[in-house]
């Protein structure tokens, strides 16, 4: 079943969203509800593949904080 739904976009987002949906043969709200259905898929296959393509590149320790190098990141950036 369909519901509607009502966004608010600047207008010179929904102009080139339109015209991307018209050159490739679909619907804005096909495009946004196969947008919206990718980011909120627990499945993993579906996840970005520019991302997907960096993951793994980097090794860090195992004891690596993420939460504290971020905080120490803020410190030095902002004081």
């Amino acid at each position: 079943m369909n519901t509607k739904l009502t966004l608010s976009l600047k207008k010179s987002i929904i102009e080139k969203a339109k015209q991307y949906a018209k050159s490739n043969n679909q619907s804005l709200s096909q495009i946004i509800e196969s947008y919206l259905d990718k980011i909120t898929s627990q499945n993993p296959e579906f996840g970005d593949p520019e991302l997907d393509s960096l993951r793994g590149i980097i090794k860090l320790p195992k004891d690596f904080d993420l939460k504290k190098e971020s905080r120490s990141l803020r410190i030095k950036k902002h004081g």
